[in-house]
Order: structure tokens, then C-alpha cells, then sequence
């Protein structure tokens, strides 16, 4: 059985972030549907993978069924007259061949931007940012300390900023 405070300890920052990212709010039933599914099928956890990236993957897909659900289109159609004028400017994103081609050309250069990088910074990147390992997972997989572990990433992360800048 999981300690329920170990695990919002070391998840709860990630998993309110994803949350968040998803559905472009702060949503605490969100979390507590996550901390639950994660108590509930802990014994389903196989530790092939990481925990936190077991347990991303379970917020991620609460967050998607919140954006589909019924709660979800009842709160966003109490449409403000200043929210309908702010609705007005998104652009329809629709994806039309154009912006398919654009979004693959996109993910083509970012991959070849990690894989240009130094091979030290490339793994971090990738386990970190990929596969979801936390810093101190990092640290044992590579054998290094923690601070070895951010210094690489944050240098990887800063020559991905300069070769991708056109891209921000």
C-alpha cells in the first residue's frame, strides 16, 4: 500500500502542473480523482516505468475525460458578454494540412535538436523530460549526483532554447 503522504509530497507540485496544462485551470477535484485512482490501483503499478511517470500519465488522462465530460461544457457555456469578445480572438485551430505539415516540421526540428546535443546532456533531457524520471531517479540510473543531473539538464535546456528560438 502507498503512503498517501509521501505520494502528494513527491507528485502533488507535478500533478496540480499537469492538471493545469490540461485544462487551463487550478482544479483541487481534479487532484483528489488522481490521488484516489492512483491509492485505488496502486496494485496495478508494475515498476517498469517510473511512479511519477505512472501517475502523470493517470492525471493527464482524468484531465482529458474532465474536457470531455458534461461538468466541464456546463461551466464553460456561463459565458461572460467579455469572455464571448476573448473567445472571438483564439484563432480556429483546426487541423488543416497546412498546419499538420507545419506541427510535424515542428517536432521533426526539436528532435533533431536533442539529438545534436552533447550525448551527457541528450540522456538527461530524455529521462527527465521524456521518461518522466525525476532528478534523483536520474542521478541513480547515470550514476552521478543531483546537482550533475540539473547543471546538464539546464545547460541541454539552454542549447535547446538558443538552436529553437525561432520556434518560441
Amino acid at each position: 500500500m502507498m503512503d498517501f503522504n509521501k505520494l502528494v509530497k513527491e507528485n502533488g507540485q507535478n500533478i496540480k502542473n499537469i492538471i493545469k496544462l490540461v485544462t487551463k485551470s487550478e482544479n483541487e477535484d481534479l487532484e483528489q480523482e488522481v490521488y484516489l485512482r492512483v491509492l485505488k490501483n496502486s496494485d496495478k503499478y508494475q515498476e517498469k516505468g517510473s511512479l511519477k511517470g505512472w501517475i502523470s500519465t493517470i492525471t493527464k488522462n482524468i484531465s482529458k475525460d474532465y474536457l470531455k465530460s458534461s461538468n466541464y461544457k456546463v461551466s464553460s457555456t456561463a459565458v461572460s458578454q467579455d469572455d464571448e469578445e476573448t473567445y472571438l480572438q483564439i484563432p480556429d485551430e483546426k487541423v488543416t494540412p497546412e498546419l499538420h505539415v507545419i506541427k510535424n516540421e515542428r517536432k521533426e526540428r526539436i528532435i533533431e535538436a536533442v539529438n545534436n546535443l552533447k550525448p551527457k546532456f541528450k540522456e538527461v533531457v530524455l529521462m527527465c523530460e521524456m521518461y518522466g524520471y525525476s532528478y534523483e531517479e536520474c542521478a541513480k540510473k547515470i550514476h552521478c549526483p543531483v546537482g550533475t543531473v540539473k547543471s546538464r539538464l539546464y545547460n541541454a535546456k539552454k542549447e535547446l532554447a538558443e538552436v529553437l528560438k525561432d520556434l518560441m
